[in-house]
């Protein structure tokens, strides 16, 4: 299987993260990625970019080095009715909104089942988003069988998340059972590398052990495929609303 897009990834701008977005991009370009999404932290993580970061992604190119750069933000959740930190002075220039949960952003824990659960069953509804991100994480534990099938009807595109198997490890039991129930439910997913370090981008060598393993339909994996990262974009972004892609420009 060969992914074609890492589509959550960090800049400096993110101040726990080292590298800038020219040099993500530049990565992207040596790995011959077809795209990467820039999505540093919302508001309620502490070190988030600054006020007007997110809005200002519009001078960002849509192409740089043969790479198209998706504008996006990780949003977090930030209680169990699963309201996030995203600023509706942001949304219309973003492409690209992968939501998660971070302890800083939360309510204080432990965290009970029915309260995590409520939070995604909600965040499934919300259109702005794209990705929900590494929602194996142990510390907020909900019922997996009754929310990914959630996700999947509402066109969210759940996250097989490279950075769980080094930083989040253990996680990744609830990973392989949250990946067994989108195989089982036609759920799409996406692989991403949540890098904060430009040599990261592009690596996810775990994450495809692990579908290998599970012998995971490539065709449900979207960013596996130009064509079908495309069709997903052209059906639940606004990315093609940028006239010199429409026109092949670029």
């Amino acid at each position: 299987m060969n992914i074609i897009a890492d589509t959550h990834c960090h800049t400096l701008a993110s101040t726990h993260a080292y590298s800038t977005l020219s040099e993500m991009v530049h990565a992207a370009a040596v790995k011959g990625l077809y795209a990467i999404a820039i999505t540093d932290h919302g508001v309620a993580m502490p070190g988030a970019p600054g006020k007007w970061y997110f809005q200002n992604l519009v001078v960002v190119p849509h192409k740089l080095e043969g790479v198209l750069v998706l504008r996006g933000e990780e949003c977090d959740v930030v209680d169990y009715d699963g309201n996030t930190d995203l600023q509706d002075s942001d949304v219309d220039s973003l492409d690209w909104i992968v939501a998660s949960m971070h302890d800083p952003a939360m309510p204080k824990g432990p965290h009970s089942v029915e309260a995590i659960t409520n939070a995604w069953l909600n965040i499934a509804k919300n259109p702005h988003i794209q990705v929900i991100g590494h929602s194996g994480s142990a510390q907020f534990p909900y019922d997996y069988e009754r929310v990914i099938p959630e996700f999947g009807h509402n066109g969210k595109l759940v996250e097989l998340n490279e950075a769980t198997f080094s930083n989040r490890r253990s996680s990744v039991e609830n990973c392989v059972q949250i990946m067994q129930l989108c195989k089982r439910h036609a759920v799409p997913i996406v692989v991403n590398t949540d890098s904060h370090f430009s040599a990261r981008v592009g690596c996810f060598e775990n994450s495809l052990r692990l579908l290998e393993e599970l012998d995971f339909p490539e065709e449900l994996v979207v960013n596996s495929s130009v064509e079908r990262f495309k069709a997903y974009l052209r059906k639940y972004t606004q990315v093609y609303q940028d006239p010199l892609l429409e026109l092949n420009l670029l």
